[in-house]
Parts: structure tokens; C-alpha cells; sequence
């Protein structure tokens, strides 16, 4: 047996509810007109009483004649009037003409109320003494020791009186059937929704491809526009998904290929050595200078990925931070790099203010300004300047790293920050780099909750733009 849909089961139960609410709606609405039309029957009885009261007393002759008179002016059609003692004799009934020897009306129904509260009806009772049922309204009129009780037949004239308009029922039929098109529309264009994700789950759970017609487009709704970020939230996942695991695979061919050249260079000296036990001493110093050289380019390297990995996994507050004087920092690089910086015939100039600190992990910020120099130093070229410039705006600082040398092709900018990334991969060895010093700079600054971007300088040069927050 097939299982009903979300939107059928939910039609069905709202289709429901309308319905229950529509028949309740119109009993109450019947029973209600019901008793109005009888409260306002029994109101126009009542003051025909009181009329007929006060006719009494104008009348000298209470004759049959003279009352029978006066109850045709009356315009109710059928009208059946009745004059009773307190004591329950008959004194008058203009239908039934020997009332004179009618039994006593103590008993009657609408007698006693009258008596109890001064007015009282009886919606429907069958008259004993003419076996017919009518509709009666008694008045007691303490006064005169007196009960005027008028009385309408139940024929058809009162009862279509009494029938209660179906105006009403023939609206809410209407009204009922526009909500029940309307509600049919809308649960369509849900099933419609649903039936599309239900899709989509199953393809997603079966990796099956989601570009299918099924799953083109949605209804122009709310729903129909959360069901399509759904999709395309998965889609952007998966491709994201896609992406990490080829750039997880370049990774670690790049890793493998950055391992493998200093340990072959390593694993080639210690050979040669040892395959030649007469080499001579100078020649043995030389290559184990040379495999010394490697192993610390081994050691840079694996520090660096260490780095990395831990920027990639961890949050700023998994790290140490504490105020650091960047000033002094960048004062500490220039003396460590003096040499190289001599060796390139480069200049070096700091124009930080000595009032430049953060809050941060030192041995990142240290980072950040150590790569930036050391890549200016390997690639700006000779006879070149280095310029570090600072501004302070709201809560960052706003760093300028810039030389004046021969820059980096406009192509290349973008990847300048992908981890081992090189322009010129032989030259960029031969220097001793990592290919992943400026990788490790943009993720430090971000983790300073900083920006940082590359340019070319329009007089020639590579500018880097970055901030710290303070």
C-alpha cells in the first residue's frame, strides 16, 4: 500500500479541521437564528398581551363579540387568544367556542410559569382541548387576577417564520471551497518541495549526480527558496570537498617532493664518503658542511609545515598571547639579518614608531616580519631598499613591507600566498627557501584577526599591505 505524501496527509488534515469548523459553525448558527426568531416571536406575543390588556379596560362590553372583535384587527394571521383567571378558569377563547365548559388551565405549562414569573412560552405543546400543537405565549397580570394567553398554531406559515436563513450556509459553503482550492495550491507547491529534497537526499546518500531535471527548480515560495540553498549549499561542499582533497593530494606530493631533494642530497655526501675511505679530509669536511647545510634546510622545512598545521587546526585562543613591542621585534630582525643584508648590498629601513605593540603570539608575529624580510632579501635583488611603514587606525595597525625590486609578474600575484608556490623553483631552492614563508605569513596575520594583500609598486617592487589587530 503507498504511503499518503506530507502534503496530501497535511491537506487532508487542515481539509478536515475547515470542515469540522464549517458544520459547527453553521449548527450554532442555525440554533442561534432559531432562538432569536422564537425570542422575538414570543417578544411580539407578549406585547400583543399587554395591548390586549389595556384594550380590556376600554372595552365596557366584555362581550365574545366585542373581543372577538378586537383580536381580527390584530394583523397575525391565525392568532389564538385566551383569557384566564388566576385560578385557572377559561373566561374567553375566541377558537374554541364552548370554552366555558373547557377544563380548568391551572396546570397548563405556560400557566404556571406565568403565575411564578409574571410571562412565560411554550415553544411547542399539543392544545388538549383541540389536539393541535401550537406555540404559546401566557402574561399575568396580577391587577386584574388575570392571564392572557395568546397561541399560534404550528402550521406551515409559523414554521417557515421560524426556518432559519440558509444565506449563511450557502456563504460558508463558498468560502469554504476558495480556502479548500487555496489550501490545495499551496500543499501541491509543498508536496512539490518535499518530493524535490526527497530527491536530492537520495542522490546524495547514493552519490549519484544532482544535476537532473527533478532538481532544476523550485517554486517560488519560501520553501522552494530554502530547499535550493540546501542544494546549493551541499553542491558548494562537496566541490569544496573535491578541492581539499586535490589540494590535500598536491600537499603531500609537494611535501614528499621538498623531503626527498635535501635527504638524497644528505643521503649522496654520507655515500660518497663512505664508499671512499682515502677521500681526502677537505673534501670529507665539504660535504659534510654540505649535508649539514641540507639537514638544516630539512629542519626549516619540517618547521614551517609544523607551523602550518597548526594555524590550519588550531583557533587564536590555542595559542599564547601577550603584548609584544613590534618595534623592538623588527629592530632584533635587522640585526640578525644584517649580514645577508650586506652580503645583497640592501638597506634596511625601519620607520615604525617605538610605541608599535600588540597583543599576540611572539613567535608568529616574529613570523610574519622575519619571512617578509627574508623574502625580500632572496629575490628583491642587489642594491636594493626594504621600507617598513605603520599607521595605527581604530584598533589595527596598518603595516606597508615594500623594496624597490624587480617585483613579480601581474600573473603571479594571486599565488604568491599558496604554500610552496615558486616563481623560480631552482633559484628558490638554491636560496635555501621553504616555499611555504609566505603561506605562514597569511595565516598568521588571520590569526590576528588582520588582511593582508600583494601588489606590485608602481616605481617597481613588491608592497605587501597587512594589519594586526592591537
Amino acid at each position: 500500500m503507498r504511503r499518503l505524501s506530507l502534503g496530501k496527509k497535511l491537506f487532508n488534515s487542515v481539509l478536515v479541521i475547515f470542515l469540522a469548523f464549517a458544520a459547527a459553525f453553521i449548527v450554532f448558527q442555525q440554533v442561534r437564528e432559531r432562538q432569536y426568531k422564537i425570542a422575538y416571536l414570543n417578544q411580539q406575543l407578549q406585547d400583543y398581551n399587554g395591548r390586549m390588556n389595556d384594550a380590556l379596560k376600554y372595552i365596557g362590553n366584555h362581550s365574545e363579540k366585542n373581543l372577538s372583535a378586537y383580536i381580527h384587527t390584530h394583523p397575525i394571521k391565525d392568532l389564538r387568544v385566551t383569557l384566564i383567571s388566576d385560578k385557572g378558569k377559561v373566561l374567553f377563547d375566541n377558537v374554541h367556542k364552548d370554552y366555558r365548559n373547557m377544563d380548568n388551565h391551572i396546570n397548563r405549562t405556560e400557566i404556571r410559569q406565568a403565575l411564578a414569573v409574571g410571562a412565560s412560552s411554550t415553544i411547542e405543546r399539543k392544545s388538549k382541548t383541540l389536539q393541535h400543537d401550537y406555540f404559546y405565549s401566557a402574561t399575568y397580570f396580577p391587577k386584574e387576577h388575570l392571564i392572557i394567553r395568546s397561541a399560534l398554531p404550528h402550521n406551515n406559515d409559523l414554521s417557515k417564520s421560524l426556518q432559519t436563513n440558509h444565506l449563511y450556509f450557502w456563504f460558508t459553503l463558498g468560502i469554504l471551497i476558495i480556502l479548500t482550492i487555496f489550501l490545495y495550491r499551496f500543499m501541491n507547491r509543498l508536496n512539490s518541495n518535499v518530493n524535490k529534497l526527497r530527491t536530492f537526499a537520495y542522490r546524495a546518500e547514493h552519490n549519484e549526480s544532482l544535476d537532473v531535471e527533478d532538481l532544476a527548480a523550485f517554486p517560488d515560495d519560501e520553501l522552494g527558496e530554502i530547499a535550493e540553498r540546501i542544494i546549493k549549499m551541499y553542491k558548494n561542499l562537496r566541490s569544496t570537498r573535491k578541492e581539499q582533497s586535490i589540494l590535500k593530494r598536491q600537499l603531500t606530493q609537494n611535501v614528499a617532493h621538498e623531503l626527498k631533494t635535501p635527504v638524497a642530497s644528505i643521503q649522496g655526501y654520507l655515500e660518497t664518503i663512505l664508499d671512499n675511505p682515502k677521500i681526502s679530509e677537505s673534501m670529507k669536511e665539504q660535504f659534510l658542511r654540505r649535508s649539514y647545510a641540507q639537514s638544516q634546510r630539512l629542519t626549516s622545512l619540517l618547521h614551517d609545515i609544523s607551523t602550518l598545521n597548526r594555524l590550519d587546526d588550531a583557533s587564536s585562543e590555542m595559542f599564547d598571547f601577550e603584548t609584544v613591542d613590534i618595534s623592538q621585534m623588527v629592530k632584533d630582525i635587522q640585526k640578525e639579518t644584517a649580514l645577508s643584508l650586506e652580503k645583497h648590498r640592501m638597506t634596511f629601513i625601519d620607520k615604525l614608531p617605538d610605541n608599535v605593540k600588540v597583543k599576540g603570539n611572539r613567535s608568529l608575529l616574529y613570523s610574519i616580519f622575519r619571512n617578509l624580510t627574508d623574502n625580500s632579501i632572496s629575490y628583491a635583488g642587489e642594491n636594493t631598499t626594504i621600507t617598513l611603514e605603520s599607521k595605527l587606525q581604530g584598533n589595527k595597525w596598518h603595516f606597508t613591507f615594500k623594496d624597490n625590486g624587480v617585483g613579480v609578474p601581474q600573473e603571479h600575484l594571486p599565488r604568491l600566498f599558496e604554500r610552496f608556490y615558486r616563481l623560480d623553483k631552482g633559484r628558490s631552492r638554491k636560496m635555501g627557501g621553504t616555499g611555504l614563508g609566505l603561506a605562514i605569513v597569511k595565516n598568521a596575520v588571520l590569526l590576528h584577526d588582520g588582511t593582508i594583500r600583494v601588489k606590485n609598486n608602481s616605481d617597481g617592487g613588491l608592497r605587501f599591505d597587512f594589519s594586526i589587530k592591537i
